[in-house]
């Protein structure tokens, strides 16, 4: 039984209509928007004319607030984790010698960063994380009356994207109470109590700017390495607009080609971008990557070569290489094994993170709590239990998803889908005798079920009518690590994003309007 109330409560037309019009109106008077999708065979214009709302709900989506407080809680346990297998190259390497055969993207990275990695470990120690950690409500198998609980899908380390609008969403839903008082058509909608108090964007900028800060020389910039022709840019511009207004540190977006066309390492490894326009060259204190993260992004080697001349430069990044490789779903899958989560937070002879994640530091029950919100994990090797997860897959498909070592979503393989995809790889391997099977690069992991019977009204980016659609929403807990060298550590919490999609959709996607950027009513 889910403890959740039966959602939406009863709006008319009228009311409905209303609400769209003030939500669509707020989201674009504060930059809870998108640039519009172009025309077919056009680009996004280069200075912007246009803008939609971004893909909303028009009330907030009834979530535990038990269930919100634990996965708060717990990223700080998480940012720990995560952190502490960024510095622990034997643990990555065991990992990666086996993703490697069967996985370009990441053989790439992974080979990378093994060329340069003792150099790097001299000339910036220091790694500055922004993570966001994903989480369904599970409520399978629950006894009768029991709460959901939350399980995680997954740990984003590079790239964790919607900071900025997830607060804007959270800020719309308490205006739209305060103003509306949602026609009293529910008490909690109108509880101030109900509402959470999120702040994920300014937190964010905090965190850049403590890694900027930690350079040491206020006169650099942060440079923000972004696709071209990124849609979701003022999500991005909001922190540049709070990381200059709030503490004074100057930004410049460039993609990967504007950077090798621009930038220079010097001597002293110092990275250096030319700023023609202002007739000087400006230092890079923190590099921030919102791509890097889909081989969409590495056209040709010129992309690898410069982030590996970023990577070897004195700024800090955010990620790091290694902490890039860190988020990789096979790190999820080794770390839910037996013992290895308790030996990586407890083990004596495990990188020290310095911030209450030393040896000592962490016990029993902080490893238990993070294996609480973790679901079935399996790889899908020629090991025992390899071959126990693609009879699983086989036999039981329904309970499963594939996933590959990918961020951005569109990318897993789900359910009836699952043995098909196999036979397919399996078929592929024919042709490669003597190779690693491909299904290697994959993880099997057990679905989550989240709580039936939830519904909201949700408005597509750039239109103005309501949708009622059963939901899922996926809840993410943003984190900040600062940490290695010298640096004072960083380790906290940094906000919330809820995601709300329609049941029917596997795959999320707020971008192309599958999901809907939502704010929790806690209940």
């Amino acid at each position: 039984m889910s403890p959740l109330p039966a959602w939406p409560p009863a709006l008319s037309e009228a009311q409905q209509a209303d609400l769209a019009h003030q939500a669509a109106t707020y989201a674009l008077a504060n930059g809870f928007t998108l640039l519009p999708v172009p025309p077919k065979g056009e680009h996004v214009p280069a200075i912007p004319t246009q803008v939609i709302a971004a893909p909303l709900s028009l009330l907030p989506t009834p979530f535990p607030r038990p269930a919100y407080v634990q996965a708060k809680s717990i990223q700080r346990l998480y940012n720990a984790l995560y952190a502490r297998v960024a510095l622990d190259w034997e643990f990555l390497d065991g990992i990666m010698q086996y993703v490697a055969p069967v996985d370009d993207f990441q053989a790439e990275l992974w080979n990378r960063w093994k060329a340069i990695r003792d150099e790097i470990k001299v000339t910036q120690p220091v790694q500055l994380g922004i993570f966001r950690s994903d989480y369904l409500l599970h409520e399978q198998g629950n006894a009768v009356g029991e709460k959901s609980r939350i399980k995680q899908v997954e740990f984003n380390t590079i790239a964790a994207s919607f900071g900025a609008l997830s607060q804007k969403a959270s800020e719309m839903h308490r205006y739209l109470s305060e103003q509306t008082n949602y026609y009293h058509v529910n008490p909690q909608l109108h509880n101030p109590n109900s509402f959470v108090d999120n702040h994920s964007l300014e937190d964010i900028a905090a965190g850049l700017a403590e890694g900027f800060n930690a350079y040491g020389n206020s006169d650099a910039v942060v440079l923000f390495v972004v696709q071209e022709g990124e849609r979701n840019v003022f999500d991005q511009r909001a922190l540049e607009y709070q990381l200059l207004k709030r503490h004074r540190v100057k930004s410049v977006r460039l993609t990967f080609a504007q950077v090798a066309q621009r930038g220079q390492l010097d001597d002293d490894k110092v990275f250096w971008l030319d700023c023609p326009l202002r007739g000087e060259q400006l230092e890079v204190a923190l590099v921030y990557y919102r791509a890097a993260y889909t081989p969409a992004d590495y056209m040709s080697s010129a992309e690898w070569d410069t982030r590996v001349l970023l990577e070897r430069s004195t700024a800090i990044k955010c990620p790091s290489m290694a902490l890039q490789l860190a988020g990789a779903k096979k790190v999820q899958q080794v770390l839910a094994e037996p013992g290895v989560l308790e030996d990586m937070l407890l083990g004596n002879a495990r990188p020290d993170v310095g911030f209450g994640a030393g040896p000592g530091s962490l016990g029993a029950r902080d490893a238990a709590a993070l294996r609480e919100t973790w679901t079935g994990l399996w790889p899908l090797d020629s090991s025992e239990e390899g071959t126990k997860a693609v009879q699983l897959a086989n036999e039981h498909p329904e309970r499963f998803v594939l996933k590959p070592q990918r961020e951005g979503g569109g990318n897993n393989i789900y359910r009836g889908d699952i043995p098909p995809y196999l036979a397919k790889l399996e078929e592929e391997d024919k042709s490669r005798p003597g190779e690693a099977p491909r299904r290697e690069a994959y993880i099997l992991m057990e679905l989550i079920e989240p709580p039936k019977g939830v519904h909201n009204l949700l408005v597509r980016g750039g239109e103005g009518t309501p949708r009622l659609a059963d939901v899922v929403s996926e809840l993410g807990v943003y984190g900040v690590a600062l940490y290695g060298g010298k640096v004072t550590p960083v380790n906290r919490e940094a906000g919330t994003l809820l995601r709300t999609k329609g049941r029917e959709s596997d795959e999320g996607g707020v971008a192309i309007g599958i999901s809907s950027i939502d704010s929790p009513l806690l209940v």
